[in-house]
């Protein structure tokens, strides 16, 4: 399941993208200055109600970004195992079991961006965040990035699922690794080819005529609890 942009009428929906994006910094500034069983505990109660917000749920991000716990849990486990006696630390494990829940909660708070902002509102309002020619090299770049990461995701998914009807599911990890290793990235050369041969056809321009972004009453609780975390994490 591909976390990307579906049209809807959430009140994140409703909100402007550089309100979600001062929160996006806000509450990853406070995940990363209070990584304690309290201050997680607190931040999970603001990351479900963002979810709930945007119309999605938690299983449905869980399953959308499963690709990235199986490193999670591999930080704990290092973390705490140990050459010698007494060969666990369970101090240390938890510690870096909290630091991989924070990571947890950023990529809530991510995906209820992905899904509720249109990527040409993402280019504006990094346009409109950082002048000059910087902020229109970074909005490119975010715009180029949430256009192609999704079709590699789903290239991933059909080399996998080939492979599986080809019995590739019945040889080992590191094998199956590399064949869609090794097929992704020549998926991803291939269309990175022709994304550049698009846009030479198209007239690719640095500065089109990007949509009109302005505030409502609806983005101030935002960004006052935006305000808040912020001074939460400084605090």
């Amino acid at each position: 399941m591909t976390l990307s942009y579906l049209p809807g009428d959430s009140l994140a929906h409703r909100l402007d993208p550089r309100t979600k994006l001062a929160f996006q910094v806000a509450f990853a500034a406070a995940a990363f200055a209070h990584t304690t069983p309290r201050g997680l505990l607190a931040l999970t109660a603001v990351a479900f109600v963002v979810l709930r917000a945007s119309g999605l749920g938690a299983r449905e991000t869980l399953v959308g970004y499963r690709f990235v716990f199986p490193f999670l849990l591999a930080g704990p486990l290092l973390s705490a195992l140990t050459l010698g006696p007494p060969w666990l630390r369970v101090e240390q494990g938890f510690e870096s079991l909290l630091a991989s829940y924070r990571v947890v909660l950023v990529l809530f708070a991510s995906a209820a961006y992905l899904r509720t902002t249109p990527v040409r509102d993402s280019r504006a309002a990094i346009q409109h965040l950082v002048p000059g020619k910087t902020g229109r090299l970074l909005g490119t770049g975010v715009g180029f990035v949430f256009r192609f990461l999704p079709v590699l995701q789903a290239d991933l998914r059909r080399i996998r699922d080939a492979s599986a009807a080809r019995l590739g599911d019945q040889r080992g990890l590191v094998e199956r690794m590399r064949l869609v290793g090794v097929s992704g990235l020549a998926r991803a050369l291939s269309r990175s080819d022709r994304f550049a041969l698009a846009l030479r056809a198209r007239c690719f321009a640095w500065n089109p005529t990007l949509p009109h972004l302005s505030l409502s009453r609806t983005d101030v609780p935002v960004a006052v609890v935006s305000l808040g975390l912020l001074a939460w994490a400084i605090v």
